[in-house]
């Protein structure tokens, strides 16, 4: 079987509309919440960041699949709106893939830039949800949130939370962790993940180990985790290069909140059918497609 763009759409359309409840409302409209989140992954894969754009293609490109389209300012509130449906969804999709009882698990974070200029950090309406934090990968400073995220090695998100930039790392993984561990799993962390609090309190609730190179200030050799720690930078380049992690072209908490989910939905449903079709988990230039 070949993997494109409408055999994943007819996957993730499948499994919304089986999966949610029905409702008088939603009966009643002429573009189901099933349709909508289906329209929002193939918004991401199709690596179109504006929605006016992206409505225009998709009446030439998915109308076999879409009879009818939501017009944008529309398509916009209803995405926002079924922000709850899309994480659940990811959890469906992340539970029927192999990488969800991996039993070795890996953490970090990456920056989602918000803004650049002083004025769009003091008018922002994403204000008080952000924070000024380093990025390592571009050698510079940015205004933004950072994505704390729990994966597989295959790539199969088990846990995502959006925070400051300006938030600890470690902070953010007491409670990001519970989310996403089943017991007994091995994580394989950054730096900044480093604390005896955090490594303890992983010990005794969830009978798992923190492995991460050591800082500067600790004495001993580092462990050897370049390669299994070149997964989850890989996973990262797939959400920044496939599915645009850095172009959300959001200004409200509440839109960035459903983009940057339905990128991870994306990638979850991405990585399922990739399984299931025996190909490379994060081989996603057909899908895109």
């Amino acid at each position: 079987m070949l993997a494109d763009l409408d055999l994943l759409l007819t996957a993730v359309f499948a499994t919304a509309d089986d999966l949610l409840p029905e409702k008088d409302r939603n009966a009643r409209r002429s573009v189901t919440d099933a349709e909508v989140v289906t329209l929002a992954v193939a918004q991401e894969m199709m690596g179109i960041d504006h929605d006016a754009e992206f409505l225009a293609i998709a009446h030439k490109r998915l109308r076999h699949l879409f009879p009818k389209l939501p017009k944008q300012p529309g398509y916009w509130k209803r995405r926002q709106r079924c922000s709850d449906t899309i994480e659940w969804l990811i959890s469906i999709f992340a539970a029927d893939s192999p990488g969800y009882r991996d039993t070795v698990v890996l953490l970090d974070s990456t920056p989602v830039e918000c803004g650049r200029s002083v004025e769009t950090a003091r008018r922002s309406q994403l204000a008080d949800a952000c924070g000024y934090g380093y990025s390592r990968s571009h050698s510079r400073w940015f205004w933004g949130m950072r994505l704390h995220l729990l994966a597989a090695p295959d790539g199969t998100p088990r846990a995502a939370i959006l925070a400051p930039a300006d938030q600890k790392e470690r902070e953010v993984a007491l409670r990001l962790l519970p989310i996403g561990l089943h017991g007994g799993e091995t994580i394989v962390a950054d730096k900044g993940y480093a604390g005896r609090e955090l490594a303890a309190t992983v010990a005794e609730r969830h009978d798992a180990l923190i492995l991460r190179p050591n800082r500067k200030n600790e004495p001993g050799h580092d462990p050897h985790l370049a390669p299994i720690r070149q997964y989850i930078e890989s996973i990262f380049w797939t959400l920044k290069d496939r599915l645009g992690l850095e172009r959300h072209n959001t200004r409200t908490l509440h839109g960035l909140r459903a983009r940057i989910a339905t990128k991870l939905l994306a990638l979850a449903a991405g990585v399922w059918l990739n399984h299931y079709l025996h190909r490379p988990t994060r081989a996603f230039a057909d899908l895109s497609h």
